[in-house]
């Protein structure tokens, strides 16, 4: 499958976490926060109104799916989700996990910068994208 531009952005392959008919989730290569993915619809469009109906009601999966693998992996106390498109214009958005404490992963403490208040975009917790996608792959739910 051809991918656009907002795909490749965010690492495409090689950040793929689970891929689906209309949306694919990658990890987020700057994690933000513990487990901060990128959830990118197929379609060529910039308008979330342009997506096909399809889309809209298999999203619904996806961020069940993606919030079991998070709690599985990373137990986040909340979730936050942005739509912005100004940079990257196709229609995605960020998934965020939010950490009150401090979460360790790879023996390193990992605290969220923007805890309680809006995401810190230009925080980041460390190089581990690699490490993350695979312990999400690995908690991810079974499709089918």
């Amino acid at each position: 499958m051809k991918h656009h531009a907002t795909y490749e952005k965010f690492g495409g392959d090689e950040s793929l976490i689970a891929a689906y008919d209309h949306w694919s989730v990658l990890c987020r290569p700057k994690q933000a926060t513990l487990g901060a993915a990128v959830l990118v619809a197929h379609a060529d469009v910039t308008a979330y109104a342009d997506l096909p109906d399809a889309a809209f009601a298999e999203f619904a999966r996806v961020v069940r799916d993606l919030e079991a693998a998070l709690r599985g992996s990373f137990a986040p106390d909340k979730m936050n989700y942005l739509m912005l498109m100004m940079v990257d214009p196709h229609v995605h958005y960020h998934a965020l996990p939010r950490y009150e404490g401090a979460p360790s992963f790879e023996g390193t403490e990992r605290p969220d910068a923007g805890w309680p208040g809006k995401p810190d975009l230009s925080a980041s917790v460390g190089d581990i994208a690699p490490a993350v996608r695979d312990a999400l792959r690995s908690a991810w739910p079974a499709q089918g």
